[in-house]
């Protein structure tokens, strides 16, 4: 059956969870990872003669799994890896974790029973494809891994990875997703880190770009490398790890002038932060002159060394984006000597403002900024973007939403000025701001204060100042606006027409509004109409990231000119969705055609902390105490569709337990208490149960207490049958559905999943949005009217009269002075 990737990432995230008992996130990955790379190359390669990797005899995943339970395992393991290192020149890249740890993977039958626990989890994935026709399962599956790990290794050692949104925005930026890029065009990161963005800009050329990649820490650059094969992109040149990229760098070329670096079209890079010993092993005056007509960058700050290596690894014609922290805009001296000699360069196309607690390394705000060689000297301005307010929380970091990233990729390359967002700010202000970049010099993205008018607060009534700061709304609803309000004195005052708790009626009942949403809802279908045959021809094979890259994009064409509504936070529903629900669906159409839809599979129990099963599946349905899930149709669209009479069979049945439960409760609350007929009946937990009420009968003599204890055994009964009807037909109805999903026809299966499962939440989600204009309508009204709706001169009125009130009680009671 195929694997969901969902599925697939909780499968290698359970093989992590195996390893943490004994060490720390920074390194357990390296065994997750390297278990990870021994499955694929053995699924991939191991009978293709002339594969990439050679898979030798006895050196694949599979021996791996036949040392279940032996007493050497970990040293077998070690082994098996070692001669598949041997035989592909992959030494001290895949064979850095041991195995035979004792220290790390527990002693004897412990390490034993971990590691083959660990292999088995490996063992049922299917990862030869690493593809769905183009979509990098593997590949996503292995940055949900490094992301995780790069979140629990804490703020000094998560420097390996480049959070993957960011690492999408770059390439957009730079032009590798033009389709003049052609493949031996070259992309390349002095401090590459795992890979992840090179592969990423390598990804966005139509045929890919040819890889060069430095890193330093030998364990990371094994990461690299691992990663590189994992995404098929096995001939990437990444340098050996253990050197520093600034003080030995290990792409040069040798020319009559001597050695210099080796350049190339596109540069990336996010190195660290601030590094503070930059300059070990570097030469002064430095060998290949990167810091020549510049100062030197400050000794103990390597933010700037790193920007000017990468604009001598660039072609003329090149052009490269660098993170790093905010401070390199706005610092002085030596800094502030080289900003303002790359500005008169015209080096800097673009800055980048990111939110702050982006990055796995640091919580300080970061900046990317543009490079750009090509036309340089004609450049007159630096484009800025304030990115800093998009995003959302993930856990203890921040996270730029899929809207976050459309925006700032659509706005830098149409260079569109944006109030409060985007501005193209030219050499000449930068000059007379003493060439500091610092973003909010020229941005002021900050919120705007809500003025009160000190008149309306005396004397009542609603400025008009503030009724004209909804114009975005009144420029559609005029007639609204005039039904809503009315002017009072004196001039540029108003009053509110509608009592304010009948206000958002009063809006959706407009007819204004009504054609405003009409106009959405037909924009909507008209959208859908577009994608209607490329939805209905879906089946095995199908491209799920391109299918979404469609529809999503057309969405955003379609809604570009609608008011009110934000493009982007329509774009963020559609893409919410997919990465919670249609992804996976697509993965499974994908690999299975539409006949996924018949298929279901029983749930395995979990464990939980008290011992118990649970079932960590959501849409599941149980059968002679066994519970199934079907992936793709959930069980309420199969009952709603075909079963909806014995459903509402069965909600008047939880209506009849629901009445019977309460009326039992209530009977219970009455009779229980100190001096109360039904307190000797309670078990020794406290509870009521029929039990319990006919031992009581046996021993009480009061007839009083018997009426009690009869009348409430006669309310369980009721109850009970009420619970044994409605179990009885919840039972009935799910062998139904359980029969009913192998006889679903193709055309069936793609009903239910397009129209009552995609589309419905398309128009529900769109709906909520809709409301969420009236919504803030309404609200902001409601505020004015609250805020201005008593004058102070009344407000006044009320406290010396209740000053007199009180003033009198006093009197009343003998309190005078």
């Amino acid at each position: 059956m195929a694997i969901k990737k969902t599925e697939l990432y909780s499968s290698l995230w359970a093989s992590a969870n195996e390893l943490r008992g004994g060490m720390d996130a920074s390194e357990y990955k390296n065994y997750v990872l390297t278990l990870l790379f021994m499955k694929y190359v053995t699924d991939k390669y191991a009978d293709d003669p002339y594969g990439m990797i050679v898979i030798p005899k006895g050196a694949s995943f599979t021996d791996m799994v036949k040392l279940s339970g032996d007493k050497e395992i970990g040293d077998k393991i070690n082994k098996i890896i070692a001669s598949l290192a041997e035989a592909n020149g992959l030494k001290g890249i895949i064979d850095n974790a041991d195995f035979n740890d004792n220290t790390k993977l527990g002693s004897d039958k412990e390490m034993v029973d971990r590691l083959s626990k660990l292999v088995k989890i490996f063992e049922g994935l299917n990862l030869g494809a690493n593809s769905a026709e183009g979509d990098d399962l593997l590949g996503d599956a292995y940055e949900y891994l490094m992301r995780h790990f790069a979140t629990e290794s804490g703020k000094s050692k998560g420097q390996f990875y480049t959070p993957s949104e960011v690492s999408t925005i770059i390439p957009q930026i730079i032009g590798v997703n033009d389709n003049s890029i052609t493949q031996d065009m070259s992309v390349y990161d002095p401090t590459c880190g795992s890979g992840s963005l090179l592969l990423k800009a390598s990804s966005f050329a139509p045929n890919g770009l040819t890889i060069y990649g430095q890193e330093k820490e030998v364990a990371t650059t094994a990461l690299c490398r691992m990663n590189m094969i994992l995404h098929s992109n096995e001939t990437a040149d990444i340098a050996q790890g253990g050197q520093s990229t600034l003080a030995k760098p290990a792409f040069t070329t040798d020319t009559d002038n001597g050695t210099e670096l080796k350049v190339f079209d596109f540069v990336v890079a996010n190195p660290p932060f601030s590094l503070k010993a930059w300059t070990s092993g570097v030469n002064f005056p430095d060998t290949f002159k990167r810091f020549e007509n510049f100062v030197v960058p400050p000794e103990k700050n390597g933010d700037y060394a790193f920007l000017l290596h990468i604009i001598k690894s660039l072609k003329s014609k090149g052009k490269g984006a660098i993170i790093l922290p905010h401070g390199v805009l706005f610092r002085g001296n030596a800094e502030a000597d080289i900003r303002k000699k790359l500005i008169l360069k015209g080096y800097i196309k673009g800055i980048i403002g990111l939110p702050a607690n982006l990055f796995y390394g640091t919580g300080i705000p970061a900046v990317i900024i543009v490079i750009d060689k090509e036309n340089s000297q004609a450049r007159s301005g630096i484009f800025m973007i304030d990115a800093s307010k998009g995003f959302k929380k993930d856990g203890n970091k921040n996270r730029l939403r899929e809207q976050d990233v459309h925006k700032i990729v659509d706005t830098f390359n149409n260079q569109r000025v944006i109030s409060k967002y985007a501005k193209m700010v030219t050499h000449k202000e930068i000059k007379e701001n003493e060439y500091n970049l610092n973003i909010p010099r020229y941005i002021d993205s900050s919120k705007s204060e809500d003025t009160h008018d000190l008149f309306a607060h005396l004397n009542g009534g609603i400025p008009k100042k503030d009724i004209n700061e909804l114009n975005n709304y009144w420029n559609l609803f005029p007639r609204l606006k005039e039904r809503i309000f009315s002017p009072t004195q004196p001039k540029g005052y108003y009053k509110l027409n509608i009592a304010s708790n009948t206000l958002k009626e009063a809006i959706m009942e407009a007819y204004e509004f009504n054609s405003y949403r009409d106009k959405i809802i037909e924009l909507h279908f008209s959208w859908r109409e577009e994608h209607k045959k490329l939805l209905e021809s879906l089946d095995k094979g199908c491209h799920p990231k391109e299918i979404i890259k469609i529809i999503s994009e057309s969405l955003l064409e379609k809604f570009s000119d609608i008011k009110l509504l934000d493009k982007y936070d329509l774009y963020q529903l559609i893409m919410d969705y997919y990465n919670e629900v249609m992804e996976d669906d697509l993965y499974l159409i994908s690999q299975d055609g539409w006949k996924v839809g018949n298929t279901i599979r029983k749930l395995v129990p979990i464990k939980n902390s008290k011992n118990k099963n649970v079932y960590k599946e959501v849409h599941d349905f149980e059968l002679e105490k066994i519970r199934y899930k079907a992936d793709l149709i959930p069980p309420f669209l199969i009952i709603a569709k075909y079963f909806n009479t014995k459903q509402q069979v069965i909600d008047e049945l939880q209506i009849k337990l629901d009445e019977a439960s309460a009326k039992l409760e209530s009977f219970k609350e009455k009779h229980i208490g100190q001096d109360e007929l039904l307190e000797e009946a309670k078990t020794q937990k406290g509870t009521i149960t029929k039990k319990s009420i006919t031992d009581r009968l046996k021993i009480t003599t009061d007839k009083e207490e018997k009426e009690i204890l009869l009348e409430c055994k006669k309310l369980i009964d009721k109850e009970t049958k009420a619970k044994k009807e409605l179990k009885k037909n919840i039972d009935d109805l799910n062998l139904e559905v359980f029969k009913k999903y192998s006889t679903l026809k193709i055309e069936e299966i793609k009903e239910l999943v397009l129209h009552k499962k995609w589309y419905a939440t398309w128009m529900s989600n769109l709906e909520d949005e809709i409301e969420r204009v009236t919504a803030n309508l309404t609200n902001r009204i409601k505020l004015l009217e609250e805020r201005y709706s008593i004058p102070l001169k009344e407000i006044d009125k009320d406290v010396k009269k209740n000053e007199l009130k009180v003033k009198e009680h006093l009197k009343a009671m003998g309190l005078t002075w």
